[in-house]
C-alpha cells in the first residue's frame, strides 16, 4: 500500500476542531499551512494564531493522533511564524461556522459589522479581550446580548 495521497491527508485535517472554538476546523481557521511527503515522512506545517498560543500543544497532539490514527507512521509537525497568520487566512465556510456559533468573524474595518445573533448593527465594544486572547467581547445594542468578535490579526 502506497503512500495517502496529498489531498486524502488535507481531508483528514479538516476534520479535527480547534481545541478553543471546536465548530471550526484547524483547515478553516487557516493555520495548516502545508502539507507534503518528504520521502516517507509526512511534513504537516502549522502556523499559530499567534506565537504565545495556548493551545498549540494540543493542536499538535491533535494532529498527531488524527494521523497517526488513519496509518500516518512517519510524521514531522513544523511550526512555522513567518508569515504570521492572519484572519485573512480563514476560509469562508469557517467564518460562516464562528457566526453561527456566535462569534463575530472578522471584519477589514476592525470591528464586527453586526451582531452574530440578532444582525443588528448598533453595537459597542465592551473589552479588547474575550475569551481568548484572539477575541475580544462586544455588546449588540438591539438585542443586549454580548458576543465575542475575532479580531483582525
Amino acid at each position: 500500500m502506497g503512500l495517502p495521497d496529498v489531498a486524502e491527508v488535507w481531508d483528514w485535517l479538516s476534520t479535527i476542531p480547534d481545541p478553543e472554538i471546536p465548530v471550526i476546523s484547524l483547515v478553516d481557521l487557516g493555520i495548516i499551512r502545508d502539507v507534503g511527503w518528504r520521502g516517507d515522512t509526512l511534513v504537516v506545517t502549522v502556523t499559530p494564531t499567534y506565537s504565545g498560543c495556548p493551545a498549540t500543544t494540543v493542536i499538535n497532539l491533535d494532529i498527531d493522533a488524527a494521523l497517526r490514527a488513519r496509518g500516518i507512521k512517519k510524521l514531522e509537525l513544523k511550526r512555522q511564524l513567518s508569515p504570521a497568520w492572519t484572519t485573512g487566512w480563514l476560509t469562508e465556510t469557517g467564518r460562516r461556522k464562528l457566526e453561527e456559533f456566535g462569534i463575530a468573524p472578522p471584519q477589514p474595518a476592525g470591528g464586527p459589522s453586526r451582531c452574530p445573533r440578532c444582525h443588528g448593527e448598533n453595537l459597542e465594544r465592551l473589552s479588547q479581550f474575550g475569551s481568548t486572547p484572539c477575541k475580544a467581547q462586544w455588546r449588540c445594542r438591539d438585542c443586549l446580548e454580548p458576543f465575542d468578535y475575532f479580531k483582525c490579526i
